[in-house]
Order: structure tokens, then sequence, then C-alpha cells
């Protein structure tokens, strides 16, 4: 059987084997098996009508609402290739990778088919699929007027194997598009999982809950291995604490998740301990957590914090904390994210030689996967493996900030910003969020006689390049970026530009 049949036939056979059975719950609402299988039909039918190929990889602007879970489950049992483009950036940024994919089709929410993408789509001949809910007649499933159908091209054409195309995180440098196959995806996502195991008839179904953006791996991850084994998922559009915690006190899980982030929204919202009573353990990753945030959680709650290294790069997880491990080493291992697992064998390098390094020395981590392949890949994360093998992430060696998980290069979002007609130079740096981390920050060196823009205008320029997620969180306008010696913009300058001040300036004299 192929890949994409073995994983198609798992999924297909899960959504027919209980047509009334729960699929979904979303903002208190159920879905059954079967309106996730109407409204897959409804989607083939409108990518027929469109002069669709089967074999033309499909693009999808993911969001964590029901129509679109709907639409990625027929997407994989018909095998067809999917391209993800990143919801959460403008419609100028969205139209630009619709031009720049040239798709047969593009499937998004109606709020992301603004007049922008829409351009984009009838310039390149791109079939525009409007996801809306407010059309139950068409299965909220639409062809939208002048791209109707796809136009003569030049289309991309097939992958040379089928899968799903995606972001990486920014883990290996620069994110760039990953095509993962679906025997990958299958072996990964499916075959490694642990919640496979179905109840015993008569038995309490308990849902899976759905906190991590479908665009991301950690979304595949979740969801993927509950739609296989015909599991409910309770789905949230996006992370917050109220929902979280809603689904712990109803259903009172033995083990939950949280990304990063969310470990310190808990503490922030002064959860009363007795609420999570019934959590033996939490699950985190994503994201490196602060370990100071991680005692505090531990400490108030006597939970145990289990944390996991991955990537986009690495097709998922490539080492895990595990309860037996905390049990069996208490705090010696603190703050580690665990041994190598599934396979995976990692190791530390000298930056300067690039010779491996010996346990307990810190260094640049490779990791070598069987999911990807027998090769290593370089990381640009630092990192630390101790003698009994146990993986301590310490940060970024490239200087990336990283928001809740995104991997945001300072360069790439310096160099959107001197794009405005205002701006001499800029240089943006991370700055500690006790939610997410960290987030950007950018220090703005204007040209001679320039008009000085407000935080408001330098904010949506940024926005009209960059992710929502890469957008500075402050500005300060200085006559002259902080330099070394040698004429280089100086970090540390930049970053104690922000140290010395708790509200954003209008402006700021440099040094």
């Amino acid at each position: 059987m192929s890949a994409a049949n073995r994983l198609s036939s798992v999924l297909a056979a899960a959504r027919n084997a209980a047509p009334d059975g729960p699929a979904l719950i979303f903002n208190g609402e159920h879905y059954s098996w079967r309106w996730m299988a109407d409204r897959g039909r409804a989607l083939t039918e409108a990518l027929s009508a469109a002069g669709v190929p089967d074999d033309a990889p499909i693009g999808l602007i993911p969001r964590n609402r029901p129509l679109f879970v709907a639409t990625l489950l027929e997407l994989l049992i018909t095998g067809r290739s999917i391209v993800m483009i990143y919801a959460f950036q403008s419609g100028e940024a969205i139209a630009r990778d619709i031009e720049a994919l040239r798709l047969s089709a593009v499937i998004a929410d109606r709020q992301d088919w603004t007049e922008e993408a829409l351009a984009a789509a009838r310039s390149v001949g791109t079939a525009a699929i409007r996801l809306d809910p407010s059309a139950p007649a068409d299965a909220g499933i639409t062809r939208i007027a002048g791209a109707q159908r796809c136009g003569p091209g030049p289309h991309r054409g097939p992958f040379p194997v089928a899968g799903i195309e995606m972001l990486t995180s920014g883990t290996t440098g620069t994110p760039k598009r990953l095509a993962m196959d679906f025997d990958l995806i299958f072996r990964a996502m499916v075959g490694e999982s642990i919640v496979l195991e179905k109840p015993d008839p008569g038995q309490a179904v308990t849902p899976g809950l759905m906190i991590y953006p479908f665009g991301n791996i950690s979304g595949l991850y979740t969801f993927l291995p509950l739609a296989a084994a015909g599991l409910p998922t309770l789905l949230l559009e996006k992370f917050d604490v109220d929902g979280w915690l809603a689904y712990v006190k109803q259903y009172r899980p033995a083990r939950a998740g949280l990304p990063p982030a969310g470990i310190q929204m808990v503490l922030d919202a002064d959860i009363p301990p007795e609420d999570l009573s019934s959590i033996e353990a939490l699950h985190s990753g994503a994201a490196r957590l602060d370990p100071h945030v991680q005692a505090q959680f531990e400490q108030r709650y006597g939970i145990p914090v289990l944390l996991a290294y991955g990537a986009t790069e690495f097709g998922g997880p490539v080492s895990n904390m595990t309860l037996e491990d905390v049990r069996a080493f208490g705090p010696a291992k603190f703050g580690s994210v665990g041994r190598a697992w599934a396979g995976a064998r990692l190791r530390v390098l000298d930056p300067e030689t690039l010779e491996e390094l010996p346990p307990g020395a810190e260094g640049l981590l490779e990791v070598s996967t069987p999911r990807m392949g027998d090769h290593w890949i370089r990381t640009t994360d630092l990192a630390m493996i101790d003698e009994d093998g146990f993986l301590f992430h310490r940060g970024r060696a490239d200087g990336a900030i990283s928001r809740g998980g995104f991997k945001i290069l300072p360069e790439v979002v310096a160099s959107a910003l001197q794009t405005h007609p205002s701006v001499a130079a800029a240089a943006v740096v991370g700055m500690a969020d006790r939610r997410l981390g960290q987030v950007p920050v950018a220090a703005i060196e204007l040209r001679p006689g320039a008009p000085i823009p407000s935080t408001a205008e330098l904010s949506a320029h940024a926005r009209r390049t960059l992710y929502i997620t890469h957008v500075p969180t402050r500005f300060v306008i200085v006559d002259a970026l902080p330099r070394t010696p040698s004429l280089k913009i100086s970090i540390p300058g930049v970053a104690a530009l922000f140290e010395q001040q708790e509200e954003t300036p209008v402006r700021e004299t440099g040094q």
C-alpha cells in the first residue's frame, strides 16, 4: 500500500466508523463525523468544478475552525498534496504568497480572501475556494466569482511524493518551506503516537484538546493521531487560559499540555491548585521554557513539567522527558528536554571547530532522525548533553528571537523596517517577556530631515511585509544607533536603549 493510501485509509476508516459520533467540539457545539464527511464531499466537488487536476498541490490557509478541519481531513483522505500558507499575516503578504506559489487552487476562510488576495489569485489563474459557515446551502464551501476555475497557469506541478509543505520554525536557520511526505506523516504522527488506543465499549470518551495552530507542526501532531483513532477533538481557535481550564475541570485528564507561554499565563491567572489536581504530568514544547517559570509552576501545583524538543525540520519531536525519568532522577535533570526519542541521535559540536564535544560541554546541537534519513541536521540551537544522555536546551546561537515558539531573525525584521522612506537604519533585538519568553523590539535611525513616523505607522509598515508575530512590540527612534569601534551596530547598546525605559518613547537621543 502506498504512503498516501496508508494515511488515507486510516483516516477514512475512522471518519466512516461511527458517522453520528462526535468528531469536533468547538465553542460548545458538537460536529459529527457525518458532518465532516458531507463537507469533505462538497470540497471535492468544488475542486472538480474548478478544473483542478487530481495531482495538483492545493494551497491551504489554516485556521482552527471546524470547516478547515473537515477540509484538511478530506484532502488527506483523497491523497492531495497540501501547501500551507501562513494565516497570521497581512492581506498583502498573503497575496504575495499566492502569487509566488502559483497553485491551481487555494482554500481559505472568508476573512482571508481580502481584495488583495483575490486579485493575486486571479492574476496567476488560481481557483479561489472560500470556507464560509454562514453559507449552509453549499456546505459552507464556495468558489469565488472571478476565480471559480483555475486558469491556464503555469501552475506548480505535482510533488515528487505526495505530502504536506509548511514553513520551518527557524531551528536550522532562516525559515524555509519543507515538504513532509505522507509516509513520514503516517509514521511520525500516527505510528509513533501514544493516543491511538480507543476506550472500551461503554467507557466514557475524553476528547483531545487542540491548542496549537494547524499551520504549525505541533497542530498536526495533536490532531492527526486523534483523527486516526476516531477520537473527538475539542478545538480552541487559539490558546487561552479560560478554554484550557474549562477543559481540565470538565474532563479531569491525567495528562495535559501547555505551550511554554501558556505555563506563564496559568501562573499569572493564579488558578487554584485543586482545579489542576487530576493532572499527573504536564507536557510542553514548541519553544524554550524559562527554568524559573518551570520551577514556579512545579512548586505551586506539584505537577512535573515534561519538556520535549523538536522542529519541523526533524519531522517532529526528537527528545522528550518522561515521568519515569523524573521519578528516577529527581531534580538532577531539572530543565532537561529529555533523552533522544524515536530512533533519533543527538550530538553537540564546538561552534568554531565543529568537532564533537564530550558530555557536559555546551555547543551547537546536531540531530539525526530516521524520519528524515541518516544524515546529521545542524541546528542554530545551543545545547548540552550530559553523561546520561539528557539534552539541555540553552538558547539560540544565531541571535534569533523565540516569541512563544515562533523563531524571528532580527535581520529580517530590520530589513523590512529599512524599506520605510524615513528609516536610514534599524536594529532589532529580543526583549524578555513573561508570557512569550521574548518579543522583538526595534531601534530606528532616521534619514536626515525625514519626517518622524509614529509607532502606529512603523507597525503598519512592518505588517505589510512581515508575519504578525514578527512585528516589533516597541519602537525607539534615535539620532544615531549605537555602534562598535568598527562601526557595526552594537547589539548590547541597542538592548540597553530599551532597558533604560518603561514606555515606548516618541524619540530618544543616541549616544
